[in-house]
């Protein structure tokens, strides 16, 4: 008996194992794409780059280029618009850098900062001095503060015991005296995080009191009572002045939550925004309430600067009343700048004034002073290291925006179109305190998302301006030199229009000596010292080619015109081993933009002369499965005013016809292997040139958003809501036009999307929709993941996805008259 019993059990045991077993089997696995192809994705990244306020000294970072699921999978707490890990107290994704290299710009010697073990550094600065370098180094349970001496790249942890807390961003920021760090700590003792109720008291509650508030659909919003403790908990620190040499904290002031902190410029005084309750569950955390003050260094009240309500009911077009953008002039010792409305902050209110500019100095015992007003939407405003200001206003309605010189009497600098690339000056060179960033690199003033750039240099009555150089060519980054006092410009340097030569920053305070980042289409991108009196430039980095399998990729810039007479542009790669004359299958990625007039529609930004290098999920690794790439043709929506979207569906198809005709006339592609791909609003693009044509063999569409009234209150740059223009949001909706879907789409979306506007539910009932009117259609959402993607896991999957999508329905295709006949 207990032998038919044990060869029962033993038979069910086998059973249930072969049934788990089968269903292992079926589920979705991740995909690989070929050997190749990885191979690509495997280089190492080129290093990012700081350069050292001495302008002595660059910071080589070296980091890790994709994160595995598991690392995604961490614990993550979604409140307030942030993505926090609980354990470390800090960001859930940091920037995974884990070797740096201080490099002298005079000689080239080198020297590697001594990381800690299994590195994961970030935030990266310079003191101002440059003699020493600060950085975050996180854990699995917590963030330490390193400091490391430039001229031996010796580092030694200073936090201590202390826990950094960086929920709202940076945590640390250098004073002047070079020896001292403003940062935000765990506070010490804190108790565990609250738990969440095992039994709910009673339901959520939301109301409103009859008070018009609308709103753009955030991620990640504040939900429960318990999210509001959680926030409260996690996102509270404790300021403290922290001693480089001896590592002795100093605390400043109550622990509270801080929107953000910057230090003067003297050092003496504190910028503080402090978030108060109630939180909003309706928007982000720059929303909430808050108090601004100015502290002093031992945390004593200077001044409040304003008590800030929430930014519920703030008009969708308009901006909060009472103080606003407050941050300090780098130009004083302690000196505060400030912005307030006169219209209400309704850009709908008639006022011959719409802001005042103001401001008001240490002690800060005086009256604020008012410094300008603005007939337009105040934009910005920036003072030279001698005190004269440059104040921006934009004005929404004509897209123009004007810039004014004021040092006595104002003078008008410029007046521009803002869409207008071949208009654009360029921006002014700032001292930064911190470090001026590279390729990919960054830094200054202040932390906890305040703070802004160092005052701009001023060599005599001169400024310099540096810009991307838009022009019929393409890009060319230049230099200039401005006179304040006659407001005329030098042309100091230009890129080559055969290379791509971009300006990272002068060298010294006359521009004589420039440190410039140089590629070609063959030469990976460089950084050099170029002499502009004699015109030669020297190697600083010695960067190699970290893919070389794509120098057989060939690409270049074209030109072609819309049926209305816009023009459009774009860049054509041809695959490796291409031959001129073949006609081999295209994919256009595209993301379409609103212009306010065709003339600025049709001026031509990026450049044939970059050097090709592909990461991450790039549509351009299609090249090595012999796909021509059609990259960024121009999809410019065309309207005055708030009208550009009037006529969107009609132009996105205009423009695509138009792409299409110019590929099949170089002989390129032909019309039954084309097919189209996009990201986000790109993604938008794709399912409504899918709906609304038969011009594309397939889609590939990647966390679109597809119903416009899931996004009532307006969404890109259209600023109408879906009442004032019910007939524009469905017009522009694929999911309302479902059913004339004919060719194949695919639908992916990460599970975490943290994007206004592009909530996964997007693509769940687009799917669903398309399914129900018997679309081809294939819909994936990938775990962990928010709207940009990163794991690698998941990134090689999606080259997988692309190439068996494309292989399928674009590549392999049969011609249309007959799928059509098999169809029938």
């Amino acid at each position: 008996m207990r032998k038919r019993e044990f060869v029962l059990a033993a038979t069910l045991i086998i059973t249930a194992s072969a049934m788990l077993f089968a269903q292992s089997i079926q589920a979705p696995r991740y995909q690989l794409p070929p050997k190749e192809i990885i191979d690509a994705f495997e280089a190492p990244p080129l290093p990012q780059a700081i350069l050292s306020p001495s302008r002595q000294v660059m910071a080589l970072l070296y980091r890790r280029a994709n994160p595995m699921i598991a690392e995604l999978s961490r614990p993550m707490l979604r409140l307030a618009g942030a993505r926090i890990d609980p354990p470390t107290n800090g960001p859930h994704l940091t920037s995974r850098i884990y070797a740096v290299t201080l490099k002298t710009i005079s000689d080239g010697s080198e020297v590697k900062v001594t990381a800690p073990p299994q590195a994961n550094l970030s935030n990266l600065h310079f003191s101002p001095d440059g003699t020493h370098l600060s950085f975050l180094n996180t854990r699995d349970n917590g963030i330490e503060l390193w400091v490391a001496e430039v001229a031996s790249g010796k580092a030694k942890m200073i936090s201590g015991a202390d826990r950094l807390n960086s929920t709202t961003g940076d945590p640390c920021d250098w004073l002047h005296d070079n020896m001292t760090l403003i940062c935000e700590l765990v506070p010490a003792g804190r108790g565990p995080a609250p738990p969440e109720p095992v039994v709910p008291t009673g339901p959520n509650v939301q109301e409103n009191q009859g008070k018009a508030a609308p709103a753009a659909t955030f991620e990640d919003m504040i939900k429960t009572a318990h999210d509001e403790d959680l926030f409260a908990y996690y996102f509270t620190s404790q300021l403290a002045a922290i001693n480089i040499a001896s590592g002795k904290k100093t605390p400043i002031g109550r622990s509270a939550i801080f929107a953000s902190v910057t230090p003067s410029p003297s050092g003496e005084y504190i910028l503080v925004s402090k978030i108060k309750r109630p939180f909003s569950h309706l928007i982000p955390m720059n929303g909430f309430p808050e108090d601004v003050e100015v502290w002093t260094r031992s945390g004593d009240l200077g001044r409040k600067i304003a008590d800030v309500p929430s930014r519920e009911g703030v008009p969708l077009r308009g901006v909060q009343t009472g103080p606003r953008g407050q941050h300090w002039r780098q130009d004083q010792p302690a000196t505060i700048v400030w912005v307030e409305a006169l219209d209400g902050g309704d850009l709908k209110n008639k006022v011959p004034f719409r802001d005042k500019v103001m401001s008001v100095a240490a002690p800060f015992k005086d009256e604020p002073v008012e410094i300008a007003k603005t007939e337009w939407r105040y934009a910005g405003i920036s003072f030279t290291e001698k005190g004269v200001a440059l104040l921006s206003e934009t004005d929404r309605a004509t897209r123009h925006i004007r810039t004014w010189v004021i040092a006595s009497t104002p003078r008008k600098l410029w007046d521009r179109r803002q869409d207008a690339a071949y208009e654009n000056p360029g921006a002014p060179v700032t001292r930064r305190d911190s470090g001026v960033g590279g390729f990919g690199g960054g830094g200054g003033g202040g932390f906890g998302g305040g703070g802004g750039a160092g005052a701009i240099i001023q060599s005599g009555d001169n400024i310099y301006l540096t810009g991307t150089g838009a022009s019929p060519e393409g890009d060319r980054p230049f230099i200039d030199r401005l006179n304040l006092k006659t407001l005329t410009t030098d042309r100091l340097f230009r890129s080559d229009a055969r290379v791509y030569e971009t300006v990272i920053a002068p060298l010294d305070d006359d521009a004589k000596l420039i440190l410039t980042r140089y590629e070609t289409p063959t030469d990976p991108p460089n950084y050099y010292i170029r002499d502009l009196n004699s015109n030669s430039r020297r190697a600083v980095t010695d960067f190699k080619d970290p893919q070389p399998q794509l120098r057989g990729v060939t690409h270049q810039f074209v030109t072609y015109q819309r049926k209305d007479g816009v023009k459009l542009s774009a860049t054509l790669y041809l695959p490796p081993g291409y031959k001129p004359g073949t006609r081999v299958p295209v994919i256009m990625w595209a993301y379409p933009r609103e212009f306010g007039d065709p003339d600025s529609a049709s001026q031509i930004t990026g450049s044939a002369n970059r050097f090709t290098i592909v990461s991450g999920y790039s549509h351009l690794f299609l090249l090595l499965s012999g796909y021509a790439i059609f990259d960024n043709p121009t999809m410019p929506i065309v309207g005055p005013g708030e009208t550009a979207n009037d006529h969107y569906v009609e132009q996105l198809v205009a423009s695509a016809e138009a792409a299409i005709d110019k590929v099949v006339d170089m002989g390129v592609g032909d019309r039954d292997r084309i097919g189209v791909g996009g990201h986000s609003y790109g993604a938008f693009m794709t399912a409504n040139l899918l709906a609304h044509s038969r011009l594309f063999r397939a889609g590939f569409a990647e966390s679109g958003a597809y119903n416009r009234s899931l996004t009532p209150f307006g969404f890109q740059s259209e600023l109408r809501t879906f009442w004032e223009v019910p007939d524009l949001y469905a017009r522009m909706s694929p999911f309302w036009y479902a059913q004339q879907v004919k060719d194949p789409i695919l639908l992916m979306h990460g599970e975490a999307d943290d994007n206004s506007g592009t909530f996964p539910i997007q693509s769940e009932r687009f799917y669903m929709a398309l399914k129900g009117q018997g679309a081809t259609v294939r819909y994936e959402t990938l775990p962990f993941e928010a709207h940009g993607y990163a794991g690698r896991e998941t990134l090689l999957h999606i080259l997988a996805e692309r190439i068996n999508w494309f292989d399928k329905y674009v590549k392999n295709a049969p011609p249309k008259e007959k799928q059509e006949t098999v169809a029938n």
